[in-house]
C-alpha cells in the first residue's frame, strides 16, 4: 500500500476532510502535470448539443443483439444533483445510420451512476427494453416494445434482470438514496428512514411473466447470518446494494453493508434466486465492484487479509480464489468479454492529475504483463464526488467494441472504442 492509499484509507473515516484534501491535492497535481484531454481510438456516438448523454452501469451492454442500436440516456443537467427529479429521456442510437437518435421513452427515476437501469430484455435482447420510472406516485418498472411502443408496467423497479427475461430482483431505492447518493431515487420518501436495522424486506423477486412479487430477504436476515460483533452494535446502519444475477439465472450476488459511525464494512454474499443457500464469499471488510465470469466464478475488487486490495477471481460457495494482476492496486469496474471468457475490461478512477484509464487484461496473465491501456481521458473538476462521471466500460455483444461514459469534452457523452481481440 503506497502513501496515497494509506492516506485514503485513513481519510475514509472522515469523508468531509477527505473531500477537501482530495480537491486541493488534485488541483495542485493537475496544474503541475502534463495536460491530457484524451488518448486512444475513441469515437463519440452521442450528439454534441446542449444535453448530457450517458448509459449507466458497467454490468450490462447498451447494444442490442443485432449490434445496430444502443440505449442511451439524455438529460439537461448531470453535474448538480446525483439523483435529480427532472425528466430524462431514453434514446436509441442507430449505429448504422450516422448515430441518429430516436426517443423511445422518458423517466422520472434515474441517477448519474446507473441511469434508470434501462437494459435490453432477454432472451432475444432486441425487441424490448425494461427500465424504471415513477408513475401514479409509485416507483415501477416498464417493459416497452421498441417497434409498437406497447408497454407492460410492473409495480416495482428493477435492479437486476435474468438473461431469460423472466426474473428481476429489486431493492429499496429510497433507502439507497439516503445512504449512498448517486445510486438510488430521490422522488419518494424512505419508509425505513431513521431505522438502523429495519425488520423489513431488503430484496424482492419480481416475476416478469406474471407480475408476482415475493419478499426474498430482510435486513435482519443479513444481520443474523453468521453475525459479526460490528453489525450487532445498537447504532449499526444496514443496507444492501449491487445485485447481479448469474448467467444461468440460478444464483445472485449482493453487497451487504453496515456502518459503525464513519466506518464501513462490506460482505459479498451469494444466494439461490429464491433467497436460499446464502454463502459469504468475501468477509474482509472491503468489497467493491464485481462481475460474474460464469455460473460459478466471480471477479471482484476486494481486500484479502494478509494480501491486501486487488482483483480476485472467487469460486462461488468455496474458499478458493486466484489473485489476479497483483500489479493493479486501484479499484475499477471489471467485466468479461462475452466472446472470450478470459478477457477483462476495467477502468480506474481519476488519478492525481485527473486522468482515468480503461485497461484490457487477460485472467491467464496473472501478473498483468500484457495489460493494454486502450484509452486515457481527463475528468473535469465539474464532474466530481457524487456527480462524477465514472467510465463504466462495457463490452459489445460481439466483443468488438467497448462503450464508456466520459466527460473529457466538457460534457457527459457516450463513446465507443473498436477492439480487435484476435490481436490481443
Amino acid at each position: 500500500m503506497n502513501i496515497e492509499q494509506k492516506l485514503n484509507f485513513y481519510l475514509n473515516r472522515h469523508p468531509l476532510i477527505k473531500r477537501i484534501v482530495k480537491k486541493i491535492y488534485q488541483r495542485i497535481m493537475y496544474h503541475i502535470s502534463p495536460k491530457i484531454k484524451c488518448e486512444g481510438n475513441i469515437i463519440r456516438v452521442s450528439p454534441n448539443d446542449n444535453y448530457e448523454y450517458f448509459f449507466g452501469y458497467y454490468d450490462k451492454s447498451p447494444w442490442d443483439a443485432t449490434m445496430r442500436y444502443m440505449i442511451c440516456m439524455r438529460a439537461k443537467n448531470t453535474w448538480c444533483d446525483p439523483e435529480p427529479n427532472d425528466v430524462a429521456d431514453i434514446l436509441l442510437i442507430d449505429t448504422k445510420n450516422n448515430y441518429k437518435i430516436k426517443k423511445i421513452a422518458s423517466t422520472l427515476t434515474w441517477n448519474v451512476q446507473q441511469g434508470c437501469n434501462a437494459q435490453w430484455l432477454g432472451p432475444d435482447f432486441k425487441s424490448q427494453i425494461i427500465y424504471n420510472d415513477l408513475r401514479n406516485g409509485r416507483f415501477c418498472s416498464v417493459i416497452i416494445n421498441i417497434e409498437s411502443n406497447e408497454e407492460k408496467i410492473f409495480p416495482m423497479p428493477v435492479y437486476a434482470v435474468s438473461n431469460d427475461g423472466k426474473t428481476a430482483l429489486s431493492l429499496d431505492f429510497s433507502r439507497l438514496h439516503n445512504l449512498r447518493l448517486g445510486y438510488g431515487y430521490s422522488a419518494l420518501p424512505e419508509k425505513t428512514k431513521g431505522i438502523p436495522l429495519p425488520n423489513s424486506a431488503a430484496i424482492w423477486k419480481l416475476d416478469l411473466t406474471n407480475g408476482k412479487i415475493k419478499e426474498l430477504l430482510s435486513y435482519t436476515d443479513f444481520a443474523s447470518f453468521q453475525p459479526r460483533p460490528e453489525m450487532l452494535k445498537k447504532n449499526s446502519i444496514h443496507k444492501v446494494n449491487h445485485l447481479m444475477i448469474s448467467p444461468n439465472g440460478k444464483r445472485f450476488m449482493v453487497l451487504y453493508r453496515w456502518f459503525n459511525g464513519k466506518r464501513k464494512y462490506t460482505r459479498l454474499i451469494t444466494c439461490n434466486i429464491d433467497g436460499s443457500d446464502m454463502y459469504i464469499l468475501s468477509d474482509d471488510d472491503m468489497v467493491s465492484h464485481c462481475f460474474w465470469k460464469n455460473d460459478e466464478e466471480i471477479i471482484a475488487f476486494i481486500r484479502k487479509n494478509g494480501i491486501g486490495e486487488g482483483y480476485f477471481l472467487l469460486k462461488d460457495k468455496s474458499k478458493e480464489y486466484i489473485h489476479l494482476w497483483s500489479n493493479i492496486k486501484d479499484d475499477g469496474h471489471p467485466s468479461y468479454c462475452p466472446t472470450d471468457n478470459t478477457l477483462v475490461i476495467t477502468d480506474s478512477y481519476p488519478n492525481r492529475a485527473r486522468i482515468a484509464d480503461i485497461k484490457l487484461l487477460n485472467d491467464n496473465d496473472l501478473e498483468g504483463r500484457y495489460m493494454k491501456v486502450i484509452a486515457r481521458v481527463f475528468a473535469p473538476f465539474k464532474y466530481d464526488n457524487e456527480t462524477r462521471c465514472d467510465l463504466h466500460p462495457r463490452w459489445s455483444r460481439d466483443g468488438k467494441f467497448i462503450c464508456f461514459d466520459g466527460a473529457f469534452e466538457g460534457f457527459r457523452g457516450l463513446y465507443i472504442i473498436p477492439i480487435n481481440i484476435n490481436k490481443i
